[in-house]
């Protein structure tokens, strides 16, 4: 097997219970990784970790900021120094901007773009201090087009984008790749959950007029999987010339050139 950086080091996680962060967990695992895995929900984190080699799981609200530097500390002592860090944990509660409640941005943001950041900054002033290290940040294509009831959503995507570039940039000096993966609509949970109906899956794909929302032109949903393989690349010694890119995965949903 030609090397690529994953085998043997230590990766973290977050959002691991289920979903991307789930399948990110599993292929890293695939290929050598002692994982830590992450999320709000422990105890379905725990039963994730249990199906793989090397993983342990830890229960975090990323929004913690104390509690960030505790698990990192906690999963650094138990499975050595994280070498690759995945930020995945998020949430999304869909309306229309002028029906959006302080609460719900406020849950947002401090989930989607605070909780990434507490995340980027303990896993960057390590890594920098060692001098390697590979950070990718799960955004989403709504970061780089409206979208109709999602703009609390876009916005902290937008700015969770932007921070990951900026550390990049101030990380790049000293060896430390961070990276985006932007995914389009994925089969998961949280895709669902937007669901109404049998056929909302062929809605997605065909898109919207009245929403201004393009379909989706390869025909078919993402599969957690497809994210993940974006995210080992990014992390990959494959990538190690790559730094502060922004990789859609999103069948060409957005119509990026």
């Amino acid at each position: 097997m030609t090397p690529d950086g994953i085998s043997g080091r230590t990766a973290l996680v977050t959002g691991a219970a289920r979903g991307i962060g789930a399948a990110v967990a599993s292929a890293l695992a695939a290929r050598g990784a002692l994982v830590a895995l992450t999320d709000v929900d422990g105890a379905a984190a725990g039963r994730h970790a249990a199906t793989l080699d090397g993983a342990r799981a830890y229960p975090l609200d990323v929004a913690d900021g104390t509690a960030v530097e505790r698990v990192f500390t906690a999963a650094e002592t138990d499975l050595g120094p994280v070498e690759i860090c995945v930020s995945v944990a998020g949430i999304l509660r869909p309306a229309r901007l002028l029906a959006t409640t302080d609460a719900d941005w406020r849950a947002t943001f401090d989930v989607n773009t605070t909780g990434v950041f507490h995340v980027l900054r303990c896993a960057g002033r390590r890594m920098a201090a060692r001098g390697r290290g590979s950070i990718v940040t799960v955004s989403s294509n709504a970061a780089g087009i409206p979208r109709v009831g999602m703009a609390a959503y876009a916005a902290a995507k937008a700015a969770t984008t932007m921070l990951t570039k900026c550390l990049g940039l101030e990380l790049a000096e000293h060896g430390v790749r961070c990276n985006v993966v932007a995914p389009g609509s994925t089969d998961t949970a949280m895709q669902r959950a937007l669901w109404t109906g049998p056929d909302d899956a062929a809605a997605v794909i065909a898109g919207s007029l009245a929403d201004h929302r393009t379909g989706i032109p390869l025909g078919r949903l993402a599969d957690p999987a497809d994210i993940a393989d974006a995210v080992l690349f990014l992390a990959s010694d494959q990538a190690r010339h790559i730094t502060m890119h922004d990789l859609y995965v999103d069948g060409g949903a957005t119509l990026r050139a």
